[in-house]
């Protein structure tokens, strides 16, 4: 039941997204020492990280990997190969260098990432991911699972 005392509105707005964000991470910093420690440091921020191969015969798109770091994690967002290229090594080559890349110039000690179960959940299991989380129906016939790997 909603008070009376509201206007409930579902709208797309930027500005009220913004402001929603900032006042939660205030909420967080103060119930949690951790993410206050974080606060004005460099790990508060995320950084973009992207590993693309180009096939040097066309010189078009091969495939690529785009994530980001945050604290001490890396979080891998999307992996691709093009069909072409499957099956030769290319996608645990990107996975391995955006590891490596978030390991030794970031700091990072983890990765976390999504797959559907029509993509990839063995093939990050072979590169020594292990599931953490399954959601069944996400969407509908669709297993969602979300893996992790340590870097240390």
């Amino acid at each position: 039941m909603v008070c009376r005392m509201f206007r409930i509105e579902a709208e797309v707005d930027k500005e009220r997204r913004e402001l929603l964000h900032a006042r939660l991470r205030d909420t967080n910093t103060a119930a949690s020492p951790v993410l206050a420690a974080l606060r004005g440091t460099p790990g508060e921020r995320q950084v973009p990280l992207h590993v693309w191969a180009m096939d040097e015969r066309s010189g078009g798109l091969a495939g690529g990997l785009v994530g980001h770091t945050w604290t001490s994690w890396l979080h891998v967002t999307y992996l691709w190969v093009d069909a072409r290229h499957r099956g030769t090594g290319l996608g645990g080559g990107l996975l391995a260098e955006a590891e490596r890349i978030a390991r030794q110039d970031r700091g990072c000690t983890a990765v976390r990432l999504e797959t559907w179960d029509f993509q990839a959940p063995e093939f990050y299991r072979k590169q020594g991911y292990d599931v953490v989380c399954v959601i069944p129906d996400y969407p509908p016939g669709i297993t969602e699972y979300t893996l992790t790997k340590r870097l240390d």
